[in-house]
């Protein structure tokens, strides 16, 4: 079974896109641009979803 993990190697700030993407098989550079368009037509919402994601997404490395 798949799981959703922050990813370790492929990370800019706390891996949640790089995990993503590993996750759904895309590219983490597509996510990456969509994140910042989206971004910047909703600023505060995005980022709060983008902390809370970081903070509920398990590390790679960690065992549950």
């Amino acid at each position: 079974m798949k799981r959703l993990y922050r990813s370790e190697t492929n990370k800019m700030v706390a891996g949640v896109l790089g995990g993503l993407g590993e996750y759904f098989r895309i590219d983490p550079t597509i996510l990456r641009l969509l994140f910042v368009v989206v971004l910047f037509m909703s600023f505060f919402t995005v980022a709060i979803i983008y902390l809370v994601a970081a903070v509920i997404i398990p590390a790679e490395g960690e065992i549950r």
